[in-house]
C-alpha cells in the first residue's frame, strides 16, 4: 500500500520530456518533487507560474512565491510570472499538455468530484473546472476509500461534479487504473503488497481486470 509520496512517485512515471503540466492542490503537488532524472517539464500555476520548482527545504520559503493553493513554491531560472487572466488563456487554449487533479470521487465513466462536499464551507472551485473543461489528459491522484472505508471509485459519484467524462487515469494508495472510454476502471498495476481481491473489495465502479495485474514499481 502506498502512501501519499509514493502515489506522487508513481504518478511522476507518467510524466514525459517537454510536457507542460498543471499540479493541483493536495497530493499532486508533491509530484513536482519526483519528476525523473532527464525528464525536462514545465509546471504550470494557474494563479500566474510558469516554471515552478520543487517545495523549499525548511527555512528557505518565500513567501511572495506560492502556487495556487499559498503553499510556499520555488521557482527555476527561466520562470515567468504574470496575471490569472494569462494564465486561464493558456489552459483554456489547451496549452498544458496534463493535468493531475486531487478528487472526493471519480465515476467508472470518468467524470471527477473534487471541490464540495454539501453542508460544508468552501473558498470556491477555483481552477478546477476550467482545468478539466480543457485538458485532454487529467491523471487523478485520490485515496481509494474515505475515512469510513467506503469506495470513492463510484458507478456514479454522489457528490457535486466537477467535470464529466474526462478522467483519463487513476493512482491509489491500492492501486494504477485506467477510465475506459466505454466505462469502467481497468487495472493496470496494485500497489506493492495488495491483493487483486482486496483492490476488488474497494471498488465500488464496474472493474476490469484482465490477465495477471503486475506490483507497480515505485
Amino acid at each position: 500500500m502506498l502512501d501519499k509520496t509514493g502515489i506522487a512517485k508513481r504518478i511522476a512515471k507518467e510524466i514525459k520530456d517537454g510536457y507542460y503540466v498543471n499540479l493541483g492542490i493536495g497530493i499532486p503537488t508533491l509530484v513536482a518533487n519526483y519528476i525523473p532524472d532527464g525528464v525536462d517539464v514545465i509546471l504550470q500555476s494557474e494563479n500566474g507560474l510558469l516554471g515552478m520548482g520543487p517545495f523549499p527545504f525548511e527555512g528557505e520559503e518565500d513567501p511572495d512565491t506560492i502556487n495556487a493553493g499559498k503553499q510556499t513554491i520555488t521557482k527555476l531560472a527561466g520562470s515567468a510570472v504574470f496575471d490569472s487572466a494569462l494564465s486561464f488563456g493558456m489552459i483554456r487554449a489547451k496549452k498544458v499538455n496534463l493535468t493531475i487533479l486531487g478528487a472526493m470521487e471519480v465515476s467508472e465513466k470518468g467524470d471527477i468530484a473534487n471541490w464540495k462536499i454539501p453542508g460544508k464551507m468552501v473558498k470556491g472551485m477555483g481552477g478546477a473546472m476550467d482545468l478539466v473543461a480543457s485538458a485532454e489528459n487529467i491523471i487523478v491522484a485520490m485515496q481509494h476509500v474515505n475515512k469510513a472505508g467506503e469506495s470513492k471509485l463510484l458507478p456514479n459519484c454522489t457528490l457535486p461534479l466537477t467535470g464529466i467524462n474526462c478522467v483519463k487515469k487513476i493512482v491509489t494508495e491500492l492501486a494504477v487504473l485506467d477510465v475506459l472510454p466505454e466505462g469502467g476502471f481497468r487495472l493496470l498495476e496494485r500497489a506493492p503488497g495488495v491483493t487483486v481481491e482486496e483492490i476488488k473489495a474497494a471498488t465500488a465502479g464496474k472493474l476490469i481486470i484482465e490477465g495477471e495485474i503486475p506490483e507497480m514499481v515505485i
